[in-house]
């Protein structure tokens, strides 16, 4: 289809990287010292990029291009919509645990598994932590969170590895001295990012 779409000078561009900053989509990227245009598909032809170029290298052309994929820019997006993540510095009484699904995350969950954002966290609220590097108890903390918000549901992910069994251990022994009795899902992944079992 033909449709205006960025383009991009490589000789005028210094690489500073302000444009790609502008890019809500991330249509633009830095790919040898210069900002490039890496998603064609995503790019929707309103040129926030361009009043963020210093350089003036950025300007508008129609051309034969890729229709503008607003579903899969959405999905490339970051799902997380809360701060901090990390379960030892998470407010019990934060109001983003109000009415939520949780996420309880072993941190490696997230680089193992490539699509983690949209399959895992994707309307949760997501704590991460590490039960072997934490020289902290994450069931007081999570015992807190659970017993004072209405949480709906609770999602662990874990690894195979066994150290990773002191995050179950942790959301179990939360859930028993909370007193109450939610949906609770486990899913371990193996060390090359497979779901090898949900229970």
């Amino acid at each position: 289809m033909i449709r205006k779409i960025i383009t991009i000078d490589q000789n005028k561009c210094n690489g500073c990287g302000l444009c790609a900053r502008a890019c809500h989509e991330g249509a633009i990227g830095i790919r040898e010292g210069k900002a490039t245009l890496l998603r064609e598909d995503y790019c929707d032809g309103l040129g926030d990029c361009l009043p963020a170029c210093p350089m003036d290298a950025i300007s508008f052309e129609e051309r034969e291009a890729l229709a503008y994929d607003e579903e899969a820019v959405l999905s490339s997006q970051s799902k997380l919509k809360h701060w901090p993540v990390q379960i030892k510095l998470a407010a019990p009484n934060a109001p983003y645990f109000k009415d939520a699904d949780l996420l309880i995350a072993a941190d490696c969950t997230a680089y193992a598994y490539g699509n983690f954002h949209n399959d895992f966290m994707k309307g949760k609220v997501t704590l991460i932590g590490c039960p072997k590097l934490d020289a902290v108890d994450y069931s007081e903390k999570l015992t807190q969170i659970i017993a004072t918000n209405e949480i709906k549901s609770v999602t662990v992910t874990r690894m195979e590895v066994p150290c990773c069994g002191g995050m179950e251990n942790a959301v179990r022994k939360a859930l028993v001295s909370s007193r109450k009795k939610l949906p609770l899902k486990i899913v371990t992944l193996s060390t090359e990012g497979k779901i090898i079992k949900e229970i």
